[in-house]
């Protein structure tokens, strides 16, 4: 079974985000995709700009873990000051799967 952590950041440049906050999230991404392949918990899906945010798809067999994986680096972020993000403990096809909702 394929669970998932969606970070949510918000940008306060605009729609897409200043240019510097888009760099300063791609750098996170690339911190996020170390780790979680340091630590096996997972895999780094990709990005999504738009609406004065930036979402962050994670995906793994623990939910649970792979937030423990990347919790530290959300955290040392300025980038991600302010976020959340949503563990999700089933596959993306299953409406009843149970989410929480996390911040830091």
């Amino acid at each position: 079974m394929e669970q998932a952590v969606i970070v949510y950041l918000l940008l306060n440049g605009g729609q897409f985000g200043a240019p510097q906050e888009r760099e300063s999230i791609f750098v996170l991404e690339d911190r996020l995709e170390q780790v979680i392949r340091d630590t096996s918990v997972g895999e780094f899906d990709g990005d999504e700009f738009g609406e004065g945010k930036c979402i962050l798809y994670l995906y793994g067999p623990d939910a649970e873990r792979l937030f423990v994986a990347i919790e530290p680096v959300l955290k040392s972020s300025p980038v991600a000051a302010g976020g959340y993000a949503i563990k999700r403990f089933g596959e993306a096809a299953d409406s009843g799967a149970k989410e929480v909702r996390v911040t830091w």
